[in-house]
């Protein structure tokens, strides 16, 4: 059964379709610049990588332009092959706990839940809506970012604000990147062959740390928005909520401007001044920048207080996993973290660090009491996988 994965942004659509059961991966690619100039699409096939300019107005556009890719590079031979298509949304606030097949109903609740994700549920309804009008027969599967954290406690989704606030206007911790700590809960199950209690670190331009305990997420370091939490990229995280009328005063703009200056202005590119890609700020620091030393030990510290809150709340986490495009391929990173876990008896082997790289990895050592791993995250197969499940239903 072929399956598509697919995650739309605002001007954005990235896809992989799938050979379901076997996960096998036939073909992936994105397609860049929708309803802007100089629309492009990438598509990788083979081993190969095809790109090409064209001219996209809207969503429906790249979805026709895909399935015409598809038919003439002989992936299908026609559009009912395509059996399933699940997509990622970013809010599904505290009504879905799992997956679902798509309906009026769903989309509905998608728009509602806009006043929570403005940037990105209207974009992943547009993704929706688009392959509707393109594939109108085939079934669609909405997979929810918030969905895997639904398992908190109270006391741990709460803020300590005005509980009517929580009930009537959804002011709560919600949390993101399901689709990815779910993944980390499952791989680990498989290759401890049990459950256990795992720190997921889920690092990448935006970030954000999982405590698991039984598959189950007991806390995540994301809240109401993907704001909070970790410093991020291009996101400033946890930050004293007075900042706002103070600054809003300073600077003479609206909160919704400031907010939207923490989420693109701030981060690791605001303080190191270079970037918000670690690989240049990485570069940076090992030619001796100090502000992108100074960077990356506010970076790394950050990462540090999570995990040790994390361990605590576990009674003792069984293994850190390191996932995503910075967890997965930044032996600094990973080091900085770790050097300054040692209070909780973490010790990994250099070598082995700095020898893990986007691949699968222990890099602890046999002395450190918690296991440490490095674990390439896969978030496409998760909602092939749940589309899958709910396509064969």
């Amino acid at each position: 059964m072929k399956i598509l994965s697919v995650n739309a942004g605002s001007s954005s659509l990235k896809f992989t379709l799938f050979e379901m059961p076997e996960e096998k991966v036939i073909v992936s690619g994105t397609f860049e610049k929708i309803g802007l100039d100089s629309s492009i699409y990438t598509i990788k096939y083979n081993g190969e990588k095809i790109k090409k300019e064209c001219i996209l107005n809207t969503h429906k556009d790249a979805v026709n332009v895909l399935m015409k890719e598809l038919i003439n590079m002989n992936i299908i031979a026609s559009y009912d092959e395509i059996e399933g298509i699940g997509h990622r949304v970013v809010q599904g606030a505290d009504k879905y706990s799992k997956s679902v097949l798509i309906d009026e109903g769903v989309c509905k609740d998608i728009v509602e839940f806009t006043s929570l994700a403005p940037i990105h549920n209207p974009a992943n309804l547009t993704g929706i809506e688009s392959f509707k009008e393109v594939l109108s027969n085939v079934k669609q599967v909405a997979v929810f970012d918030t969905a895997f954290h639904q398992t908190m406690k109270e006391s741990e989704y709460l803020y300590p604000l005005p509980i009517e606030w929580a009930k009537k206007y959804g002011v709560r911790k919600y949390g993101f990147h399901g689709s990815s700590h779910r993944y980390i809960s499952e791989y680990m199950r498989d290759y401890l062959k049990s459950d256990s209690k795992i720190i997921s670190c889920h690092i990448g331009n935006g970030a954000s740390i999982c405590a698991i305990e039984n598959g189950k997420c007991k806390d995540t370091s994301m809240g109401f928005t993907p704001l909070a939490g970790l410093m991020m990229g291009t996101r400033c995280g946890d930050v004293d909520v007075s900042i706002v009328p103070y600054l809003c005063e300073k600077l003479d703009i609206t909160a919704t401007e400031l907010v939207d200056k923490f989420n693109k202005e701030s981060g690791l590119h605001a303080v190191t001044g270079v970037s918000s890609d670690l690989r240049d700020v990485e570069s940076e620091y090992l030619k001796g920048n100090q502000r992108c030393i100074l960077g990356l030990d506010m970076y790394s510290k950050k990462i540090v207080n999570y995990i040790s809150m994390y361990n605590t709340l576990l009674d003792g986490a069984d293994c850190i996993v390191f996932t995503a495009g910075v967890g997965e391929n930044s032996p600094i990173v990973r080091a900085l973290v770790c050097d300054k876990l040692k209070a909780i008896g973490v010790e990994i082997d250099k070598n082995l660090n700095e020898e893990t790289f986007g691949r699968f990895g222990e890099i602890s050592t046999n002395n450190s009491k918690i296991r440490v791993f490095v674990v390439p995250t896969d978030e496409e197969v998760m909602i092939a996988r749940d589309t899958f499940e709910l396509v064969g239903e």
